[in-house]
């Protein structure tokens, strides 16, 4: 074993953001007491750049390599020793990296060492290991930080970065593809390019991760001790090709390899299961992706052909016929077409009654376009795998099926139907100016040989108008057109029969039109209509359709019924792509429908599955749900967050409407917070008029709260403007909540004899329309109005009813308001803990010290609380004095500290109430 210090560098990482996270937090622990960290990943994920980033990270002490020394027999004691030494009394981080290759003696005392150490003096150790094979039993004990691929927009970037923009679309999309996410990988085929490659000007080379290029990364993981394993590895990994998942039946292994090794020799025993491999019950797979595709690749070809042979048999003696098949189509021998093997192939993957997955019939289409010699048919059958591959959630592979698609010759319906999966790709994950451009196109091919499927491209062509808030195009998209016939194909090629989609988009189309032309009454029959459908309706499509007619309606109810509904829908078809984007229309419909918990529940799940499904837009839209959701609770960290991602896709993609939202949750955060000058100032920008308002169906649902930011920033003028379109889309009924929130709005403008019944009314229309979060603002605002008007019983009773309806949906940071002004009505406190010395503060003295420590002036701080400046500037004088200081600078350090603690007083109550650990 030998030790040598680290040269510290600067280390560029791509992802791995979680565990970089755990990395830091073993790092930062090191001056003050151990710990021991695991990093397990398959080759070529970026182990040993994330212990070199450690190693240039770590500043409070030295660093300590570790590596086997075949000339020293290592010890427990004899590394901890050396460790000690290195040490000398300081922090130190120690580093193995590849510790799975040490030799078994040394392995368990590395181990044995890691369990000695455990959390006791201040020793990081920090190991690294392969996870081509289950963990060493000397490591399985110490915690773990597992590496995945990296997702589809970070290996982009690092393909970006390595080659400076210069690699053309096609090819940058076949790299991402065959890559998986192996940043190695990827550089390793890069690396192979000439730049006329690069660039498209010629051909790639053959697959651009070949043997030689996967051996490289794997590094020897697939090596095997025996034919008898070889055989094992190389079956699983051919059967792995046409399953719908990473793990593959036991017994088609076994049967197939008596196929292939009919007579055993004598005496011959039974073989273990070999280390690359895993068994759960019947299953067998890979430790690690790459090490199957290597082991693929590197079989002999007649053997691999030999194998799919075996495979074929027993698949298609067992009925199995789609994977059957493709076994067969793969032991073929040599390139050339093979035209009716293809047929039978894209025949059975359009066979609804075939039991198969999206990505398996992906697979075989895309097997029988390689074996086409006809280029219209090769195109058509390329353009059906990059359908299934979007339905599947893998907008990765339908780009370069897409790519592999080009061709002049095909027929206008099959150009039509690529661009459409082309435009769906880009909706999903692209800038949605591009989306609308593919689908309109798309619509325009389609239009004469598919009616129907041209019918989904114009209207998933207004989506992208619709999500860029462009509302010139999303009309014109959305221009009269005949009504359709029923029962025509669907928007992307699914083994299921007919239905009235066509006629559910033909109402949705013609209904939104009317809506966005200001023909309310014009739009609710064809709306409704849809809303209608999706109540009998059991495809995700029609059911978001539904969904989003309702919530165009303002039926909320009727959304949130229909999204889950898509969603169960999706979940059954096993449609990664719809999943995420059901998961958004039933966020937004609860987020409309005043169920912030419910909202977030469902879009922390959106957000994963979009992120999964290579859907960055999607995922902006859920960070923006994210982001209103945490804007009514204690949690300014998490909405900054929240809009800080959001913000970065909208504004690249030209997501409008994402970013409306996120902007909005932004100045709700801050109005919830006693900030209506930055609120007023957030809004103001996308509810005034300009060309810079926000998103033309939503600034709408912020105008209530500019308003109320409006008021006490003495943008009184600009508040009566708003209101008065304000007041035509309340009229229309599409917002339940638009009515009373309209009534607040005149009560907060209002003289004070008129104000009164206005907020009665209200508080009326409130009960109508239902929502504890929206009648509670309004309750604290006319609780507010009656403490200034003296009217002390009344404004108890008004924000005690405020106070418990935030504390029923959670909002936690409004409850705070409601619990000041109670306070400062004499109610009685609660008991707060540890004193601050902000508790020798009045109510009154303590929200004059929260807005000046944000920096307002006391002319601002005056109209914010509705008092003189004469008065501000009083208990500004007993503010200084009571806390013992002499600036506003200083103010704003105390305020600050103390209310850092509250937070971190309350983030504790909440762990202790919960169960949940720091």
């Amino acid at each position: 074993m030998t030790g040598e210090t680290t040269v510290r560098t600067a280390v560029r990482i791509h992802g791995h953001g979680a565990q970089r996270k755990a990395l830091r937090a073993l790092l930062e622990g090191l001056p003050a007491h151990g710990g021991r960290l695991l990093l397990a990943g398959e080759p070529g994920l970026g182990r040993t750049t994330l212990l070199q980033w450690a190693a240039s990270s770590f500043r409070a002490g030295p660093v300590l390599h570790l590596n086997p020394d075949p000339e020293v027999p290592a010890t427990a004691g004899y590394l901890l020793d050396t460790m000690r030494a290195a040490a000398d009394g300081a922090p130190l981080l120690v580093c193995v990296d590849d510790a799975h290759l040490w030799d078994s003696p040394a392995r368990s005392a590395l181990g044995r060492a890691a369990e000695h150490l455990g959390g006791a003096g201040r020793v990081g150790l920090l190991l690294s290991v392969a996870s081509d094979r289950a963990v060493d039993p000397a490591f399985a004990r110490l915690p773990a930080v597992r590496l995945d691929p990296l997702a589809p927009p970070r290996a982009a970037a690092l393909l970006d970065d390595v080659t400076d923009g210069a690699a053309a679309p096609a090819v940058r999309e076949r790299l991402l593809a065959e890559a998986e996410g192996n940043p190695a990988l990827l550089l390793a085929m890069t690396r192979r390019l000439s730049p006329a490659e690069l660039r498209g000007h010629r051909p790639l080379p053959g697959p651009p991760a070949d043997a030689a290029t996967l051996v490289e990364v794997a590094g020897g993981a697939e090596a095997a001790p025996s034919a008898q394993a070889r055989d094992m590895l190389l079956t699983v990994a051919a059967a792995a090709r046409a399953a719908d998942g990473p793990d593959v039946d036991a017994g088609l292994v076994r049967d197939a390899l008596r196929r292939l090794r009919p007579a055993r020799e004598p005496g011959a025993r039974r073989e273990p299961l070999p280390a690359q491999l895993a068994r759960a019950g019947d299953r067998l797979r890979f430790h690690s992706p790459l090490v199957r595709r290597t082991v693929y690749a590197i079989g002999a070809p007649d053997r691999r052909r030999a194998v799919h042979g075996a495979l074929a048999d027993v698949l298609e003696s067992g009925g199995d016929r789609l994977p059957g098949l493709l076994h067969r189509s793969w032991s073929l021998s040599g390139p050339a077409p093979a035209p009716a093997q293809a047929d039978r192939l894209a025949a059975v993957a359009a066979d609804g009654t075939a039991p198969a997955s999206y990505r398996l019939r992906a697979t075989a289409y895309a097997r029988a376009a390689e074996l086409t010699a006809d280029p219209a048919g090769r195109a058509e059958r390329y353009t059906a795998a990059a359908e299934q591959a979007l339905l599947a959630g893998r907008p990765e592979q339908a780009r370069p099926l897409l790519a592999a698609a080009r061709d002049r010759a095909a027929p206008a319906a099959v150009r039509g139907r690529a661009e459409l999966v082309r435009g769906l790709v880009e909706l999903g994950d692209g800038p949605v100016g591009d989306a609308h451009q593919s689908l309109s196109l798309a619509a325009s091919l389609l239009a004469e040989a598919a009616p129907a499927e041209a019918a989904t491209a114009a209207l998933a062509a207004a989506d992208a108008a619709w999500a860029g808030g462009d509302l010139p195009a999303c009309l014109a998209t959305l221009a009269p057109e005949p009504a359709p016939r029923t029962g025509g194909a669907t928007s992307l090629r699914r083994p299921h029969g007919p239905t009235t989609a066509a006629a559910v988009m033909h109402d949705h189309r013609v209904g939104m039109r009317a809506l966005l032309e200001g023909r309310l009454d014009r739009a609710g029959a064809p709306l409704g209509q849809v809303v209608e459908r999706g109540r009998t309706e059991d495809r995700p499509e029609p059911l978001l359709r539904s969904a989003a007619a309702a919530l165009l309606l303002g039926d909320v109810d009727a959304a949130r019924r229909a999204g889950a509904r898509a969603l169960a829908a999706a979940r059954q078809l096993g449609s990664q792509s719809l999943e995420p984007r059901a998961l958004e229309y039933l966020a937004y419909a609860e987020l409309r429908a005043g169920r912030h918990p419910q909202a977030r529940t469902h879009a922390e799940e959106g957000l994963r599955t979009a992120l999964r499904a290579g859907q960055r837009n999607t995922a902006a839209h859920h960070r923006a749900v994210l982001a209103l959701a945490a804007s009514i609770e204690e949690e300014p960290d998490a909405v900054a967050r929240h809009v800080t991602e959001a913000l970065e896709t909208a504004r690249r993609h030209g997501l409008a409407q994402a970013a409306t939202l996120a902007q909005w949750a932004a100045a709700r955060a801050d109005l919830g917070r006693g900030r209506p000058f930055d609120a007023a100032d957030r809004l103001g920008l996308l509810v005034l008029p300009g060309p810079g308002r926000g998103h033309f169906a939503v600034w709408r649902l912020a105008v209530p709260c500019f308003v109320e930011a409006a008021v006490p920033a003495g943008r009184h003028e600009e508040a009566r403007e708003v209101l008065t379109d304000f007041a035509g889309w309340a009229a229309f009924g599409a917002d339940p909540q638009a009515a009373a929130q309209l009534a607040r709005c005149r009560a907060l403008l209002a003289p004070p004899d008129r104000a009164d019944d206005l907020y009665r009314q209200a508080l009326a229309r409130h009960d109508e329309a239902g929502g504890d979060f929206e009648r509670a603002r309004t309750a604290l605002l006319y609780g507010k109005w009656l403490r200034r008007r003296r009217r002390p019983r009344e404004a108890r009773d008004r924000l005690g009813a405020a106070l418990a309806g935030f504390e029923r949906c959670g909002a936690g940071v409004w409850a705070a308001q409601a619990r000041d002004e109670l306070r400062a009505l004499g109610a009685a406190r609660h008991a707060t803990g540890t004193p601050t010395p902000l508790g020798r503060l009045t109510p009154q003295q303590l929200r004059i010290a929260r807005y000046v420590a944000d920096g307002a002036t006391n002319r601002e701080v005056a109209l914010a609380l509705g008092v003189s400046t004469r008065t501000v500037d009083y208990h500004l004088r007993k503010v200084f004095a009571a806390l013992g200081i002499r600036s506003r600078l200083e103010l704003a350090r105390v305020v600050g500290q103390a209310e850092r603690g509250r937070e971190a007083r309350r983030t504790a109550a909440h762990q202790e109430k919960t169960g949940a650990r720091p």
